[in-house]
This record gives C-alpha cells, structure tokens and sequence, in this order.
C-alpha cells in the first residue's frame, strides 16, 4: 500500500502542476504568485506563540484525531439519514469545548464559538452525510497504516478536523474577533442538492461573512469555482398490462427509449462546443417483470457547466427534447397515450470568485508558505451557494492520502494529515481576525 500510495502522490503532484496551468489559463488568470503584503502577514502569523501553540496541540492530538475519525465513520449517515450521526458530532463537539451547539431545523450542527467582538460569522463546515445507502457495512479496517471503510476520507476525515481544530484552539487559549461556527452540514452528497447550506443562505437566516469547507483533495486545493449543475426525474406513465393480452398498448419504456435518443443527439451536438458542458443519464427504473407492459418508466439525469448561461441551455435542450420524445412515441400509432412529467431533483449553482478576494489571496499565500503548490479548482461542493451569491467561500483538502472515494473499498492514509488541520486552523483564525 505504501508503495502504492507514494506513486499516486508523486502522479498526483504532477498532474497538479498540469491543472494549475490550465486552470490559470482558462480563466485568464496569470500566475498564482502569493501577494506580498498576504505573506507577510502570515509569517508574521505564524510567529505568534499561540498558534505556535496550537499547531504542536494538533500534533499531540494526531491519535485522538484519528479515534474520532473512526467513531464518526462507523455511525452510518446516508443521504436525508444524517440524524444519528449528526446526534453523535453534536456531542463531540460539546466535549472537544463548545457550549452552544445546536441542530438545526434541517439537520445542520452548528457549534458557536464566540469571539471577543462578535458581529461577523466565518463557518468552517465539513458534511456530515455519505453516498452510501442504508445497510452499508461502514466498520473501519485498517490494514497497517491505512483506513479502509466507505465515506472515511468523504467527508468524515473533515469532520474530525473541526473537532481538532477546536480543541487546540482552545487548549493554546488562541482567541478571534469574529464568531467562528463550526458546522456539520446536510446534504452535501447526491440528491440532498446541498439542503444543508441552502438553509444557512436562505432568506432572513443570520449572515454569514466567509465561508470554509474542508471536503476532498491533499493540502493545496483552493476551490475558488463552483461547478453548477441542475438534476430532472423525467417520469413517463402509461396504463400498463399484460405483455401478450394488452400487445400494442402505450409502453412507458418505449416512450424512455424514444426520449434518450432525442436527447443525447441534441445534448451531444451543444456539447461538443463552447465552455465545457456535460450531461449523464445516471439511474434508469420502471416496470414489474418481464411479461408485463410496464405503467411507468423513469430516468434521472445531470446536466453540469462551468458557465450558468450554457446550463440553462442545455437543460432547456433536455426539457424540449423531452416533449418531443414524447409526441414522437405517441403519434406512432400506439392504444392509448403515455403521460409526462419532469421534475427537478438536483439545483447547484455556478460561479467563481476572483483572486482578489482576501480569503482566496490568504489560502494561496497561507499554502505556498506551508510548502505546498496551491491549485486552484472548480468543484461541486458547499461553497457553490456562497460562491453563487458572491460571499468569500472557499473549498479546501482534508490532507494525507486517499483513494476509492464513493466507493466500498474507499481508503485514507495519514501522510502529513497534521498540516491539512494546521492550514485550515490558520485559515478561519485569519477570516476571524486574531486577538493577541
């Protein structure tokens, strides 16, 4: 494994290196070289004895991190199924030292760490749900030096982080200016359309000023970009029968059939031009057995685009095509009519943030002095909505190695880990503002 894991980050550095070139390009942007003023103001940072302090408390708690991991990963949490998890995080937080934790009406957990002026709010967030459905054996293995069970690194790794980064602010007496909430999020994953942040930035909700999550990659992601997407149950229904006795009767299936084609030859056409679009028929279902005409049919479809105006294109593509799908397969001399409805499942928005803003400029600088090459990504994750609405949000690597995300055999190797929650402590005491 070990092996292994050393030439997937030496595969992984270069390919870095690559990224960063063509994302500089794409959008235009020079050169990621850290601002001078930024560098010296986390140098200078990094001097002050209290978070000298809380760093080497970070290195003492590598063991209790990794407990806390394990205990985390081993309480299921799939999709709209995050209660007993997020029951269990709200403890954890109260014993790592806060006092006022609550769970919201959503789900969220949200831990208030008061700073000594109040007034602004900066969340370090990390979700507390996993793709994985009800059932999922989720019993941590470790096989030397590596854990392996599914959502370990996605994103409970980040769970464990917040806790951490609490207890060694708090043993190394480091205070800020600004409120910190430490937030366990819903919905991050699948068809929970990140219901967990839409809540926190909803109307009339209590502002937040800067937004951090911690949610895949090593240390040096800075996700600045938000990847939108927009996601359609596209249900087809008919009266169903008998296979045989029924023979010519309106066949939802049929209907699917007619509606894939129509709509992957005009999605391709868009698609094959223009900033990067994509779309994916993912799950397909319907029907009772082999011998039975089916009374419905579905699929559900993602449709993405680093540009919002290019997503409103293609789902329009897919609603229109759609409805011709449809009046195709009816008018092709079947008994009876198939019926039709699309409804939106999925709805994140796109956008980015420039390199001017502060806490896009401290994460390049803060990374670059930690010894590592900052790249900057374009991703679907928590920081889209803050992204979307033009609030400083970014994304940033859990650290040490990982593989198999979404998957049974998912994995995470504690290599440099400690660094990951050192930059993201640094990260939310400099949007807090440190108090000497």
């Amino acid at each position: 494994m070990n092996k292994m894991c050393l030439l997937k980050n030496k595969t992984f550095s270069s390919l870095l290196i690559l990224g960063l070139l063509s994302i500089t390009a794409v959008t235009g942007q020079e050169s990621l070289i850290s601002n001078k003023k930024i560098d010296k103001t986390v140098k200078k940072l990094l001097k002050e004895k209290k978070i000298k302090n809380s760093f080497e408390f970070i290195d003492d708690f590598e063991s209790e991190t990794e407990r806390d991991l394990i205990t985390l990963t081993e309480i299921p949490a799939p999709p709209f199924m995050e209660k007993k998890r997020a029951e269990a995080f709200k403890k954890m937080l109260m014993e790592a030292g806060l006092q006022e934790v609550t769970i919201d009406e959503v789900g969220n957990v949200i831990g208030i760490r008061r700073g000594i002026e109040g007034g602004k709010v900066i969340v370090l967030d990390a979700h507390l749900d996993t793709v994985f459905p009800e059932g999922t054996d989720v019993k941590v293995i470790r096989k030397g030096d590596t854990l392996v069970a599914p959502g370990v690194g996605d994103d409970t790794r980040g769970l464990a982080m917040l806790l951490t980064v609490i207890k060694s602010m708090d043993k190394a007496e480091v205070k800020t200016k600004s409120n910190i909430w430490f937030v366990g999020s819903v919905g991050e994953e699948g068809l929970g359309d990140l219901r967990g942040v839409k809540h926190l930035f909803r109307e009339g909700a209590e502002k937040i000023d800067s937004w951090i999550s911690i949610d895949g990659g090593t240390v040096g992601r800075v996700n600045n970009a938000a990847l939108g997407s927009v996601r359609y149950k596209a249900l087809f229904t008919g009266k169903g029968g008998h296979s045989w006795g029924a023979f010519g009767l309106a066949n939802p299936h049929h209907a699917l059939g007619f509606a894939i084609m129509e709509f992957t030859e005009n999605a391709k056409r868009f698609t094959d031009e223009g900033a990067r679009t994509s779309f994916n028929i993912g799950r397909i279902g319907g029907g009772t057995s082999v011998n039975s005409i089916p009374f419905e049919s579905w699929m559900e479809v993602d449709m993405r685009s680093i540009d919002s105006n290019r997503l409103k294109d293609v789902e329009a593509i897919f609603k229109k095509s759609m409805e011709t799908a449809l009046k195709k397969y009816n008018n092709t001399g079947i008994e009876d009519k198939i019926s039709m409805e699309l409804i939106k499942i999925g709805d994140r928005p796109s956008g980015q943030l420039s390199l001017e803003t502060p806490l896009v400029k401290r994460a390049i600088s803060a990374t670059s002095i930690f010894g590592y090459e900052p790249s900057l990504t374009r991703g679907s994750t928590n920081s889209n909505i803050p992204i979307s609405m033009g609030i400083p949000a970014i994304t940033i690597g859990r650290g040490g190695i990982g593989g198999g995300a979404h998957s049974l055999h998912e994995w995470w190797l504690n290599k440099n880990g400690a660094e990951a929650i050192k930059l993201a402590m640094l990260l939310t005491v400099m949007e807090a503002g440190f108090v000497k």
